[in-house]
């Protein structure tokens, strides 16, 4: 890929093969800035998992750095006015699989009710795609509507390693303090590591890079104790 000037230059300011620890990364990132917008800082994680391995959660930041999502709750009409008082921007059953079977997708993420799973797994083939089908694995598919709503609201993450074994999470903006973004990276880790494969083989977290969204990537020394 050709990267501009800019790109370049910024690679200039600093050793490309060094490994950083957490917080000198993230002020690393912030110094490397070079665009007018407020880049979202993104973190890339390879992992070492064997076949049939995976990695998938959620978790909510210490620091919040997204606007608030706009949460669809597919439930019974008895429990819409429970998920509208919980957070939920918009809550039904029937309504609104016809609406998203139209087209309609104005919302952030979708939580259904168990029992509302029959009729919203049909939906596969348009949420699926977009990434928003609900999933008991991410606490999306709950009973526990207020929980799952005011979680979400507070901007729990979902995180999931790819075919390739590489999980990528934003974890704050570029205008952020880099104590706060160290903070939020130092988590995920963490979090990650108490989600690793029960046979996960040792070196599982094989690298992590930070960057911001048109900048160079800045390794990490994720083993260094902040």
């Amino acid at each position: 890929m050709k990267h501009g000037k800019k790109y370049l230059a910024a690679l200039e300011k600093y050793d490309v093969t060094k490994h950083y620890g957490v917080t000198e990364a993230c002020q690393l990132v912030k110094d490397l800035h070079y665009v007018k917008f407020d880049e979202t800082v993104e973190l890339s994680v390879t992992l070492r998992l064997e076949k049939n391995q995976t990695v998938r959660d959620t978790l909510v930041f210490p620091h919040q750095f997204t606007g608030e999502k706009r949460v669809l709750v597919f439930c019974k009409e008895e429990r819409v006015k429970e998920a509208l008082e919980a957070g939920a921007t918009y809550a039904g059953s029937t309504e609104y699989i016809d609406k998203v079977k139209g087209g309609w997708l104005d919302f952030d993420v979708a939580v259904a009710t168990p029992d509302m799973m029959k009729d919203v797994g049909r939906l596969g083939m348009v949420l699926g795609r977009k990434g928003l089908m609900p999933n008991p694995k991410t606490g999306t598919v709950t009973p526990n509507i207020a929980q799952a709503v005011a979680e979400l609201k507070k901007g729990r993450t979902e995180f999931r390693a790819d075919k390739g074994g590489v999980v990528h999470i934003p974890v704050g903006k570029v205008s952020m303090d880099a104590k706060d973004t160290a903070e939020n990276v130092s988590t995920f880790l963490t979090e990650l590591e108490r989600k690793k494969p029960a046979d996960a083989k040792a070196g599982f977290v094989r690298s992590v890079s930070i960057s911001s969204s048109m900048g160079p990537g800045v390794w990490v020394d994720f083993k260094e104790e902040e």
